[in-house]
């Protein structure tokens, strides 16, 4: 394999891979934010509100993320008069990053949503019977009673969903963000070398999930879990 052609296009992977990181963060952070809202709705006892949580979850899980981006980005490109800008070497068009990150979160809070539900539900009942006991109305006891129990539940599954957005976000490039995937895919057209860009993202990419996957593993061990029986 020749990698000669790093010396030239080096900075393509390394734009690539900061807009990677950036839509990753950002779409870590909304997909969180949906994900708790919806769990929370899934765990109401008003009708409606467990209703359409309901819907929003199966939906987005019962359809590939593919087909979401596609029609967020048919649906949403346009709408609004958003700028492109230069990112390293790299334009980032900010019309195709706005319906491709609402598609990404919108998919990610559907799967954390779950994985918030199953951890609250793994907290003991007699732990909210507790707090009420003591006077904490239901919003402050699953403030400050329930959710922090529920993390050590939630952690280790939320980091798996973390870890596969990295990778999902590379189906960004469908739409024209040039993201690390479609970066690479710059570099085997203008470098006429097939495949080896494509083994330099993978190893970024692997990079960029073992060390969010280390990182988790502290936090979770800092919470007092591990992984020790």
């Amino acid at each position: 394999m020749d990698f000669s052609f790093l010396s030239t296009y080096y900075p393509y992977f390394i734009s690539g891979v900061l807009i990677t990181i950036v839509i990753s963060i950002i779409t870590v952070i909304l997909g969180t934010i949906l994900g708790i809202t919806f769990a929370l709705m899934k765990l109401s006892k008003v009708k409606p509100l467990r209703w359409i949580a309901n819907t929003y979850i199966e939906v987005l899980r019962g359809t590939p993320m593919l087909v979401q981006i596609l029609i967020a980005f048919g649906l949403l490109q346009g709408l609004f008069s958003l700028p492109t800008i230069s990112f390293g070497v790299l334009n980032l068009d900010f019309g195709r990053l706005f319906p491709g990150i609402i598609a990404l979160s919108l998919n990610s809070g559907a799967y954390v949503a779950e994985i918030v539900r199953g951890g609250i539900n793994a907290v003991d009942f007699g732990q909210s019977e507790a707090a009420g006991s003591l006077g904490l109305r239901p919003a402050q006891a699953m403030r400050y009673v329930i959710l922090p129990q529920a993390l050590r539940n939630i952690l280790p599954p939320l980091g798996n969903e973390f870890i596969v957005l990295i990778k999902d976000s590379s189906l960004l490039s469908t739409i024209g963000i040039y993201e690390l995937m479609n970066s690479a895919q710059i570099v085997v057209t203008s470098s006429y070398q097939p495949l080896t860009p494509l083994y330099v993202a993978a190893v970024i990419y692997f990079i960029l999930t073992f060390t969010t996957s280390r990182l988790l593993n502290l936090w979770e061990k800092k919470l007092g879990k591990g992984y020790r029986r």
